[in-house]
Parts: structure tokens; C-alpha cells; sequence
């Protein structure tokens, strides 16, 4: 019995030795230990800015070069006081009261997209300045003039006397769903260059009444004043949007911001960089959408389409016999769905081509050729 004891306990001690010796030297002979082993390889080092580990270090590394602040100013002219113009005033204190222009500074962000000194940004960062200075990553401040703008999308580019700028990389809006991953870069209330992250909220945002043409990326990354024209990229530093506009009743983040989809921008920003403008469809039209009341009073079946509340004289439309009152349901053959989406279509339409619409006009329905007119220069009112 003793010895059938010793026997034993001089197998397990081996088996034991064994073990341990493989578990050192092999641990991928022993299956628990390879799944442990091929965790431990694939985790990325601590450190290393992985996205792995919350991380978007390379991301940043990548986008952040290419978002430059933007400083401009504009002289103002401010209200002279009736006292001033009085003569017996001016014989005692003379001219020293008269009003000497006076200049108001204001500050953004912008998108270099490329190397040749294209600047992306807001149309409302440079609105009516006389003075636009560009500060890059480097240190650099270059003067920058507005090459074209887009008031409807609130789009504008510069341009700067460089090269081999940083350009960013654009993004494919395809690829981007509600929950991933955004860093919004720019220059908040001119602290300097900041990044913040959130999630994308919400595609297609539109009927909120910022610009004529809306599809914005809403976001709950931080963006403050001075992030406009800023960049809004993915979790791999690519360009997916413009920051344009934070809803908010405080001036500050309320984590409900919007972009410009990097589709839209990219857009507009090859034809201004073209032909120095941008050029759309239009019909002269004016629509209100659809209510339950109407749709009820006009014997509908459902709300949608767009009112034909009124149509310009001598305008595409009028020429296509279209008359207030009829209902707008399709454009080349693509549903209308309300009057936004009717303003997308048309817009999207090329000058000079007839294209096919689909009206109804009390019971009938109607499908008159409308040649496409040129959109005249930005008014605010969102009809088309």
C-alpha cells in the first residue's frame, strides 16, 4: 500500500511538472490557455491609442493638421446721434464728436481640402468680412480671400497662397449610421484647437430652419461658438461633416449639434472651386405643406405632396400651365413627399433640361413636361 502511494504521489508530481513546463514554454498545446494566450495578442498595447481601448489618438493624429482657425473682421458703421448734426453743438465742440469707423472681429474654424490651399468653412463665418486671416497647425497665419459661396447651404471656400497644405481625407456618407463614433475638431470660443467626441444622434435632419437646403448630422460632440466650419470626422480622423449650427438657449452645448454631410459639401464645394458658384434647378413655385385639414378639404387619401400655394408669372412652371391649387406629387419620376423634399428635387435638376412632373388637380391627375430654369441668387424664405 506504501508503495503503491509513493508511486502515485511521484505521477502527479511529474504530471504536475510537466504541465507547468508546457504552460510556460507551449501554452498554445493547451486549448483554454490558446484562447487566453490569442486574446492577450490581439488586445492592443496599453497606451497605443488603439480605438480598442477607448482611444482615438491616430484619428486625431490624422484630421487635426487640416483644421485651421479663422479670424475676420468688418468695419461697422455705428448710429450717429441727431445732437451731433446741431450747429451751435458743433461751433463749441467742433468735429471730435464725428464718428470714425469702427470694425467688429469675429472668429470660426475651417477644413483645409486641399493642398493647394483650399479652405472649407461656413458661409456665416465670413459673411460681409473685408479682412480674413487663416492660422494653420503650424503656426503659420496667411491671408485668405473667399474664392465663392453658397448662402443656401451656408457653404463658403477659401483660398490661401500656399501648398502641400495637410489636406483631410473625405468620408463616405454611405458607410455612417446613427450610433457611431464622431470627434467634432475646431476652435471653441477661441480657447484654441479642441476635440471632442460624440456619437452621431440623427441623419437627414431637415425643417428646422438654418438654411434653405437642410440635411444635417446631428451630433452630441460638443460644439460651441467658433467650432463652426469645423470638421466633424469619423473614427478613423476621415471627413463626414462641416459643424454648422448647435441648438441651444444658453449660447453653449447643449449636445444637439449639426453638420453638413461631407456629400453635400463636397458637392458645393467643386463648383464654387469651378465655375466660382453654384448652380440649381428652379421652377418658381411657391408650396406649404400638406396638413390633415387640407388633405380632408382637398379629398385626398393622404397628406402627401406639396401645395401649389403660388406660381411666378412667366416662370418655368407658369409656362407648364401649372396654377395654384394643384398638388405637386412627383419630380422625374421621385415621389414628393413634402415641400423640403420638393426643393431637393428641383434643386438637384439641371438648367435647360424638360423633365416630367406629376400633378393632381382636383380629381384628375396630370403629367405636364417642365423645362428647368436657373435659381436666382439666395433669398431666405425657404420656397421654391
Amino acid at each position: 500500500m506504501r508503495k503503491t502511494w509513493l508511486i502515485f504521489a511521484q505521477t502527479v508530481t511529474v504530471s504536475l511538472a510537466v504541465l507547468f513546463v508546457i504552460s510556460t514554454l507551449k501554452p498554445e498545446w493547451l486549448g483554454h490557455r490558446a484562447s487566453v494566450v490569442a486574446l492577450q495578442e490581439a488586445a492592443p498595447a496599453a497606451g497605443d491609442g488603439g480605438a480598442g481601448l477607448g482611444g482615438f489618438r491616430e484619428a486625431v493624429r490624422r484630421s487635426l493638421p487640416s483644421v485651421v482657425y479663422i479670424f475676420t473682421s468688418k468695419e461697422v458703421k455705428s448710429s450717429r446721434h441727431p445732437l451731433f448734426d446741431d450747429p451751435v453743438f458743433r461751433h463749441f465742440f467742433g468735429d471730435r464728436f464725428d464718428n470714425e469707423p469702427q470694425r467688429s472681429s469675429g472668429l470660426g474654424s475651417g477644413v483645409i481640402v486641399s493642398p493647394e490651399g483650399y479652405i472649407l468653412t461656413n458661409y456665416h463665418v465670413v459673411e460681409a468680412a473685408d479682412d480674413i486671416e487663416v492660422a494653420v497647425n503650424d503656426g503659420r497665419k496667411l491671408k485668405a480671400k473667399v474664392i465663392g459661396s453658397d448662402p443656401e447651404t451656408d457653404l463658403a471656400v477659401l483660398k490661401v497662397n500656399a501648398d502641400k497644405l495637410p489636406a483631410i481625407v473625405f468620408g463616405q456618407m454611405d458607410g455612417i449610421r446613427v450610433g457611431d463614433v464622431v470627434l467634432a475638431i475646431g476652435n471653441p470660443f477661441g480657447v484654441g484647437q479642441t476635440v471632442t467626441m460624440g456619437i452621431v444622434s440623427a441623419l437627414g435632419r431637415s425643417h428646422l430652419g438654418i438654411n434653405t437646403f437642410e440635411n444635417f448630422i446631428q451630433t452630441d460632440a460638443a460644439i460651441n461658438p467658433g467650432n463652426s466650419g469645423g470638421a466633424l470626422v469619423d473614427a478613423q480622423g476621415n471627413l463626414i461633416g462641416i459643424n454648422t449650427a448647435i441648438y441651444s438657449r444658453s449660447g453653449g452645448s447643449l449636445g444637439i449639434g449639426f453638420a453638413i454631410p461631407v456629400s453635400t459639401a463636397k458637392s458645393i464645394m467643386e463648383q464654387i472651386i469651378q465655375t466660382g458658384t453654384v448652380t440649381r434647378g428652379w421652377i418658381g413655385v411657391e408650396a406649404q405643406e400638406i396638413t390633415a385639414e387640407l388633405a380632408e378639404s382637398f379629398g385626398l387619401p393622404d397628406a402627401s405632396g406639396a401645395l401649389i400655394a403660388g406660381v411666378l408669372r412667366g416662370s418655368p412652371a407658369d409656362g407648364a400651365g401649372i396654377k395654384p391649387g394643384d398638388i405637386l406629387l412627383a419630380v422625374g419620376g421621385k415621389e414628393v413627399k413634402d415641400p423640403q423634399v420638393m426643393l431637393d428635387l428641383i434643386a438637384e435638376l439641371k438648367p435647360g433640361a424638360s423633365v416630367p412632373f406629376k400633378l393632381r388637380r382636383n380629381q384628375s391627375l396630370l403629367e405636364p413636361q417642365v423645362r428647368i430654369g436657373k435659381r436666382p441668387p439666395m433669398r431666405r424664405d425657404p420656397d421654391q
